[in-house]
């Protein structure tokens, strides 16, 4: 008996953004779609062309999502003066 699927498809049109529109992307609403995904695929309710689509939209996500932290912790090693360190809550740093 095939399932039905209770969710739409998995689309980058569909969630509102495109392959361009990615870079406008912002971290925390990538994350929440990647989960969403995730949670969609484990749960078994996606047709195989449906899981395929998701795949892919999860792929690029993840990648966008790495992008940006590697792109803040630039950003941190040049406030640091070209050295990270390790954030210590009480405002001592460790060397």
């Amino acid at each position: 008996m095939p399932r039905t699927n209770s969710k739409p498809p998995v689309d980058a049109e569909a969630a509102g953004t495109t392959a361009t529109g990615m870079a406008e992307l912002k971290f925390e609403a990538a994350l929440a779609e990647l989960e969403q995904i995730v949670q969609n695929m484990e749960g078994g309710r996606l047709p195989l062309e449906e899981s395929l689509a998701a795949y892919r939209r999860g792929s690029e996500l993840l990648r966008h999502c790495q992008q940006q932290l590697s792109t803040a912790e630039r950003q941190i090693q040049i406030l640091e003066n070209g050295t990270l360190r390790d954030f210590e809550p009480d405002g001592s740093e460790t060397k």
